[in-house]
């Protein structure tokens, strides 16, 4: 009996100690903000299309990350908008985006993996989810 009573109090203090304090919470809010204000500002006079589940890499010279989004920059009246699952912890710092492809195309559940830059250690993984082309209205 004593060693129940003993349980449920440890493991309430490590959940607690584990959850987010509301300081980190109003950070993550702050990101959030500041990613879509840099997304709302990339995509600026561009309009969204049909989603798509695949795209040609070779064709997209560039790429930008903010948060859990990446875009991928066919050309100034072309970008692809691609909301990953989340879990990519790296994107948020730049970190290196590796992908596998067994068709030549990134496609919607593809595993994201993120290397430090400096470290090369693994920062997180997601998957990809649909490519949206925004494209310059004519």
């Amino acid at each position: 009996m004593r060693a129940v009573s003993f349980v449920v109090p440890a493991a309430l203090l490590i959940l607690t100690a584990c959850a987010p304090t509301m300081a980190d919470r109003e950070r993550m809010a702050q990101d959030q903000a500041h990613a879509e204000a840099q997304i709302d500002k990339a995509l600026a006079g561009l309009t969204p299309g049909k989603p798509q589940d695949c795209i040609d890499p070779r064709l997209s010279p560039g790429t930008e990350t903010h948060g859990d989004t990446i875009l991928y920059k066919v050309s100034r009246n072309l970008i692809y908008r691609n909301d990953t699952s989340g879990g990519c912890f790296g994107l948020s710092r730049d970190d290196i985006i590796v992908t596998k492809s067994y068709t030549g195309q990134l496609c919607r559940g593809d595993i994201v993996r993120t290397v430090d830059r400096n470290s090369r250690m693994p920062s997180g993984s997601c998957a990809f989810g649909a490519f949206v082309p925004y494209r310059k209205a004519p």
